[in-house]
This record gives structure tokens, sequence and C-alpha cells, in this order.
């Protein structure tokens, strides 16, 4: 016969108890592609092109979720397009990605992002783009870049490329 005053072992009351067991609620990442719009002038060398939010007006890179049938740097590159009227070379490996939460309702429901972003290198600019209206479109330098940017590290992601490329061209 089993002794009621002894204590069970964390397994029996685990398999004997009515509440199911606890788990770490982890929230899903959603993922997202972004580009990294930058040209070489003559008169500031290396530029990055930011945008601003629709709602905030916060500075960012264009960026958006996956499209279907295309490849992450093509969807990257079609979201430059859309945001900035942007076109050029994109590359096939990322440059690195950053994470955010991103407001998806007027409700405030909030969730966690990660954006892997591949550089693009600009070759046209267009007059005329479907977000045009909705959005502040800027080139600067990478030092003004890093100014304008809130989201630490879409920052430090900006500062490690224009020092990559800085080595590169020099």
């Amino acid at each position: 016969m089993r002794d009621h005053g002894t204590p069970r072992s964390k397994r029996q009351e685990r398999r004997t108890s009515r509440e199911p067991p606890k788990r770490k609620v982890e929230r899903a990442v959603r993922v997202q592609y972004g580009a990294l719009p930058h040209r070489f002038t003559h008169h500031v060398g290396l530029e990055i092109l930011l945008i601003t939010t629709r709602q905030s007006k916060r500075w960012i890179i264009p960026k958006g979720w996956p499209i279907k049938g295309l490849r992450p740097a093509k969807s990257a590159a079609r979201e430059a397009f859309e945001e900035a009227g942007v076109r050029g070379r994109v590359g096939a490996r990322s440059v690195g990605f950053f994470a955010y939460e991103k407001i998806l309702d007027e409700n405030g429901v909030r969730v966690g992002c990660e954006v892997r972003v591949f550089p693009l290198l600009v070759r046209r600019q267009s007059k005329t783009w479907p977000e045009e209206e909705q959005r502040v479109v800027q080139w600067v330098s990478p030092d003004k870049a890093l100014t304008l940017i809130e989201e630490p590290e879409l920052k430090a992601l900006v500062a490690a490329f224009a020092k990559r490329l800085a080595r590169r061209t020099k």
C-alpha cells in the first residue's frame, strides 16, 4: 500500500495532474525581406536610400512580406521599387538581418518580424512608383543615415555594410 504522506515524484505529479503541462509559449517570428538601396556618386561617394514608414514616418529601408513565386532577393528588390521607385542589381546573399515589432492593425496588435536584408545597387530611380504618395524618399550619406535611423539593429546593419563597402573601394 502506498503511504499517502510521501511526496510524489514530479513525473507522477505531471501524469496525474488534471492541468495540462505548462509550455513555454514563444511568439512566432515572421520573416520579411528588405533591400538596402545604395549608389556611388562623385560628390559624396556611397549614398544610402532611406524611406519613411507610412504611419509613424520613421526612417527605414524598403521591406515587406515574401512575394509568392519570387526568391527572397527578388522579393526585396520588388519592395524597393514599390516603396521607393528604385531598380538595380540585387545581391543574392543577405548582408544581415534586423528584428522589429510590427503593429498589424489599429487595435495595436503587434507581431515580431525578422527582416533579411539584401544589397541593391541602384541603377534607375523612377519619377513615379506605387507608394510615392505615402512615403518620403531620401538619398543620404552613411553617417547621415545612422543619425536618421532609430532601430538599433538596422542602424548596426547599415554601419557594418557601409564599412564593408568602404574597405572594398579603397
